[in-house]
């Protein structure tokens, strides 16, 4: 499973306040009500209001099934009521198929859709695809997930920065374990370049220690559903459990697996997970888990799909195309679990602005 992407714009990796100055983007009014009155304009970040967003018809489409996604279901029906939209749809393929997602989006295309928010299947060809959807006027957001190299053809990426994601938690496992010790790195498809953004984050993180953490060992290929990152951690436990000080999961299934492997065996390896899955909460608030990196998926939705609706009412352009944004990735431990979700909050108003004031021309 690919998870959110590489780059960042520069000033905004760790921000969760507003940002101050004035708007890029200022609208009077988001729809009509009977009578041709104006009805109040949904607020949005920076005081970028749509002005009527009721002929844009958004699909927000993942590469295939997966925990990380659901949240963009809520976020994107939310989303609809806030700005007036035509329609909305969160649909995906029954399985991580590049050509299978194509069909899909040219079936929603079909059906009246007009902007797409779309996590690419195959980080090298989705570019093909997203210029495809943009020739015939779609405006295009990749969300989660930035295409690999350097192009990015749609109108903007919203993504986590994955490789400092993954530095986040590996400093915090570092930190759990003493400063010293052995490290195991969880992970993804080998051959994706989310993959290796990670293991670059891990290591730079072990390098910092100067030689006190070992990574002992980095295995890929085990996210592809809950029973395979079982198994491998079950194998990973047996062989070398003892000599293991914590282990940093960047990705979800092994994650999960190795907060279950930890719990049940009695290890006191310190585990960093990914992501806010119940278990994984669970552990934290138990101690089983010492810390998660969580990332905004609901951000990623709700900021996608207002962006994609001023870019299809024509109110606003993107000043520099293709550009990468970060949508935020948050520490959570047992001191702030509870109310963690305040700082993703606040992060997302923060995007809002971000993109009032920098991202967008509106005119």
């Amino acid at each position: 499973m690919r998870f959110p992407t590489r780059s960042v714009l520069p000033g905004v990796v760790a921000a969760v306040v507003l940002a101050s100055g004035t708007a890029a983007c200022t609208y009077k009014n988001s729809g009509t009500e009977s009578g041709g009155q104006a009805a109040p304009a949904a607020r949005t970040g920076g005081g970028a209001e749509l002005v009527d967003g009721s002929r844009t018809k958004v699909a927000l489409v993942p590469g295939g099934a997966h925990p990380y996604f659901q949240p963009w279901k809520t976020a994107v029906t939310t989303a609809r009521k806030t700005y007036g939209l035509g329609a909305v749809t969160f649909d995906e393929t029954a399985e991580w198929d590049q050509q299978k997602q194509n069909n899909l989006l040219s079936t929603l295309a079909a059906r009246g859709y007009n902007s797409f928010g779309v996590f690419g299947v195959s980080p090298t060809d989705i570019n093909s695809t997203f210029a495809d959807l943009r020739s015939q006027g779609f405006p295009v957001a990749s969300l989660g997930s930035c295409p690999a190299g350097d192009k990015d053809e749609a109108d903007f990426c919203l993504s986590t920065d994955v490789e400092l994601a993954a530095y986040k938690a590996s400093k915090a496992a570092i930190e759990a374990m003493g400063g010293r010790g052995t490290l195991v790195h969880l992970t993804g498809n080998n051959v994706d370049a989310n993959t290796q953004l990670r293991i670059k984050g891990v290591a730079r993180a072990v390098k910092e220690t100067g030689g006190k953490v070992k990574l002992l060992q980095t295995i890929t290929d085990i996210d592809t559903d809950l029973q395979t990152a079982q198994k491998a951690v079950s194998d990973l436990m047996a062989a070398k459990g003892d000599r293991i000080t914590g282990i940093v999961a960047t990705a979800y299934n092994p994650a999960v697996a190795a907060a279950d492997a930890v719990s049940t065996s009695g290890s006191k390896a310190k585990v960093i997970a990914i992501d806010d899955d119940a278990k994984i909460l669970s552990g934290i608030k138990q101690g089983t888990v010492t810390a998660t990196v969580v990332q905004n998926p609901v951000g990623q939705a709700e900021v996608g799909t207002w962006a994609l609706a001023l870019l299809q009412t024509k109110q606003c352009t993107v000043r520099s195309p293709g550009v990468e944004v970060d949508s935020g990735s948050f520490v959570v431990t047992k001191a702030n679990v509870s109310g963690y979700d305040k700082a993703r909050q606040a992060k997302t108003a923060q995007l809002k602005q971000q993109f009032a004031d920098k991202i967008l021309s509106c005119g």
